[in-house]
């Protein structure tokens, strides 16, 4: 698959990867931050995977669709804590992390 195959991809994925992050910055804020530990650390992984899942596709890693699918599933398993937060940033990372997942697997199936 050429990069420009993978271009939606890899946008989703620095998108999901900038929700990460800006939503473990504003946990970190929470006046119980130790409460959002879960969902700190599900951000950095999410973040970490979105962003070696954008490398792997734009430099057309052989990886890249086995990187794609854990990316999926880490992605998921981030939306899924963020939604039992009710905080405005969890809420935009999990919408973040929900299309990447959806858009990671369309990748995988085609390819």
């Amino acid at each position: 698959m050429s990069h420009q195959k993978f271009k939606e991809c890899i946008e989703a994925c620095l998108a999901c990867m900038e929700a990460c992050n800006h939503c473990f910055d504003a946990c970190l804020r929470e006046e119980e931050a130790s409460m959002m530990a879960d969902c700190i650390r599900l951000d950095r992984e999410c973040a970490e995977i979105c962003s070696f899942a954008a490398q792997a596709m734009s430099r057309n890693s052989p990886f890249a669709v086995e990187i794609c699918e854990l990316c999926a599933r880490v992605c998921e398993a981030c939306g899924e804590e963020c939604l039992k937060h009710d905080r405005v940033h969890c809420r935009e990372c999990a919408e973040a992390c929900f299309a990447c997942a959806e858009i990671c697997r369309k990748m995988v199936v085609a390819a």
